[in-house]
């Protein structure tokens, strides 16, 4: 198999929020892969006035903060959107922290220190990066969707600092017949899976947890450890931690699958 085409014999289903995929997909086709998408989240920005309100007073006292936690590409997408409507320039002296590379990228279009973990794309990498260990008195913006983990949150917290959540945009599960993934599966002889966040994971358990079988022999590529052991916990057999979701990972973990089948 040459370089070029290692991704040769794999048919890649990708299950992102829509529009979200179409790098990864194209780098997939690129190195000799099929692509299905079968996106299981979508992502819808908030809208009700009073929940944008709150965004828009958070977003107007960001000179207000020392650092901006950004949870993943959409906080990071939306939330540079907001910045940009209402501070021309940024804030002296804000700094930005990314869960993940990906979400890095994203931040680093603007002039500000972005950080973010060379060992993993977890929460718990973020926050062993030095400049969150000690936040004593600091303020922290953390941009993210409504609800989620807490543990961002709840250990700066417990460092002292005082975080205040802005959250951007809700998450929902597209509305598909049972059988939808089943007869993607079989149809277009789909033999990997990628799921980028734990979220996805459920989703795809949930599609699936009539007919389990259907995912045995699949190699599910997912971002970290946590979300491995997660998938592994719920009876799925082959599963491989890419060590992030941006689409590097996400092609590095494709290709160990497909030399192992090869």
């Amino acid at each position: 198999m040459s370089a070029v085409h290692d991704l040769s014999g794999l048919t890649v289903l990708l299950t992102r929020p829509a529009q979200q995929s179409a790098s990864l997909a194209a780098a997939i086709r690129v190195s000799g892969g099929e692509v299905c998408e079968l996106p299981l989240i979508e992502i819808d920005p908030v809208t009700d006035p009073a929940a944008r309100q709150i965004i828009k007073s958070r977003i107007l006292d960001l000179d207000q903060y020392e650092a901006a936690i950004f949870i993943s590409t959409n906080a990071a997408r939306l939330g540079m959107e907001w910045i940009d409507d209402y501070w021309p320039q940024l804030p002296a002296g804000l700094s930005a922290y990314a869960v993940g590379p990906g979400t890095a990228q994203v931040l680093e279009i603007f002039d500000w220190p972005v950080y973010c973990s060379d060992r993993g794309v977890t929460s718990e990498d973020l926050l062993a990066l030095a400049g969150l260990k000690h936040v004593q008195g600091q303020r922290i913006a953390l941009f993210r969707g409504v609800g989620g983990r807490e543990l961002i949150a709840e250990t700066l917290r417990e460092r002292g600092a005082r975080v205040d959540y802005i959250e951007l945009y809700h998450r929902h599960t597209p509305d598909y017949s049972k059988d939808v993934l089943a007869d993607l599966v079989a149809g277009s002889g789909v033999n990997a899976v990628v799921v980028t966040s734990a979220q996805i994971l459920d989703v795809l358990l949930h599609a699936v947890h009539n007919n389990p079988e259907v995912l045995q022999t699949i190699p599910v590529i997912v971002p970290s450890e946590r979300v491995r052991q997660r998938a592994l916990d719920a009876g799925l057999s082959i599963v491989v931690n890419a060590g992030g979701a941006g689409d590097e990972a996400i092609i590095q973990g494709l290709k160990a699958v497909a030399h192992t089948a090869g």
